[in-house]
């Protein structure tokens, strides 16, 4: 992802949007994105990430905060005043009109000359690979194509910041994961700084160069995708993001380069220290890709550690890759994931198989909330 030096272009500064009554859909939010950056604030239903989208589009207003965007303080702007453009989940498009005439509809608003209207209008069909489809309604188009026809209706305004609400939301997945990617070259492309809202973890994943993660009006994360999903900072996020294997235990062991950790079903050697106490309860997070299985007893470098033994329950095939629910001795089931990196194994673990799983010192993150 492109990165720029210019961290504080939009600035979003203790903003607070209360609709009262007890209903407050963001809370005290603040966050600094560059220049150049897709950030995406990604959340489930109600937790306030369109709330905060309307308010840097102007259609709400906050509480209390402030939104800045280029050193301009965006209060009190209407919408059609901010050098934004926003895209919505149902593009929003004329259904009379052309693409050629979506496209050039803002620019025409604004009383543009024909001459810079219609070069601009090429210049976006051009970016967005849809030159010959100009004349065609967009009924007569695919929703891929929709979808590039309504960024490029976005974009042809040259707005300093895009604003994309579910933006992917409308397509089938296997055309959504190609569209991400096409996406994410028009925008950086073009070099505008994005916001997105979506509730897909994968969308946010494949396109933000930052994420956010929102839960009741709050921010608990942000940070790279890689950051978020290594090492995430709450129970929650590390719930929401990907898949996740959780064990509530306590620390028996605390030491400055390892500490030991005591659950139902195992113990845990984790090798870093934490900030913590003997004793202290903790929540151990495990990756389901990050765990081994094997039919015989691992021979591990720390002893009885960071291993134990189930029965499999289930499994499910998804041709590049196989999920594991292995019931363990108390009864709960650990999900293991593991690449089908050879076609033909001799010896394939399957239903009610007895096995072990094991993982690294390296393999968990400690969550104290």
């Amino acid at each position: 992802m492109t990165s720029t030096p210019q961290a504080g272009f939009l600035r979003i500064d203790d903003v607070v949007k209360d609709f009262g009554g007890g209903a407050v859909a963001v809370n005290h939010v603040s966050v600094d994105i560059a220049k150049g950056e897709i950030f995406a604030l990604l959340g489930s239903s109600g937790c306030g990430k369109t709330t905060l989208l309307r308010m840097l589009a102007g259609f709400e207003t906050p509480t209390s905060g402030r939104i800045v965007l280029d050193g301009k303080d965006l209060a009190g702007l209407p919408p059609y005043a901010r050098p934004l453009n926003m895209m919505f989940q149902s593009y929003a498009l004329f259904p009379h009109l052309t693409v050629w005439d979506n496209i050039a509809f803002g620019l025409r608003r604004d009383k543009l000359p024909a001459a810079e209207v219609a070069a601009r209008v090429e210049t976006m069909l051009k970016l967005v690979q849809l030159g010959k489809y100009g004349k065609r309604k967009p009924h007569q188009l695919s929703g891929g194509q929709q979808q590039r026809v309504a960024l490029a209706r976005s974009l042809a305004k040259k707005p300093q910041l895009l604003l994309l609400d579910e933006p992917l939301g409308a397509l089938d997945k296997k055309l959504r994961e190609e569209t991400q990617i096409e996406l994410v070259n028009i925008i950086e492309e073009v070099g505008v700084t994005c916001v997105m809202v979506t509730h897909d973890q994968e969308e946010a994943m494949t396109m933000a160069s930052r994420i956010a993660v929102m839960s009741e009006g709050r921010f608990l994360q942000v940070g790279a995708p890689a950051d978020i999903y290594e090492t995430p900072a709450t129970r929650f996020v590390a719930d929401f993001i990907g898949n996740v294997n959780l064990m509530d235990g306590a620390v028996t062991v605390d030491q400055p380069d390892h500490v030991v950790i005591s659950c139902a079903d195992c113990t845990h050697y984790v090798g870093h220290g934490i900030t913590g106490t003997e004793g202290m309860e903790v929540t151990v997070a495990l990756r389901p890709e990050k765990i081994q299985l094997s039919r015989d007893a691992p021979a591990g470098e720390h002893g009885p550690h960071n291993r134990t033994r189930g029965k499999v329950k289930n499994l499910a095939y998804f041709g590049s890759f196989t999920v594991f629910h292995i019931q363990l001795p108390s009864g709960a089931m650990l999900k293991v994931s593991q690449n089908n990196s050879e076609r033909h194994r001799d010896d394939v673990i399957t239903w009610d198989d007895e096995v072990w799983a094991h993982w690294s010192p390296s393999a968990h993150v400690v969550l104290t909330q």
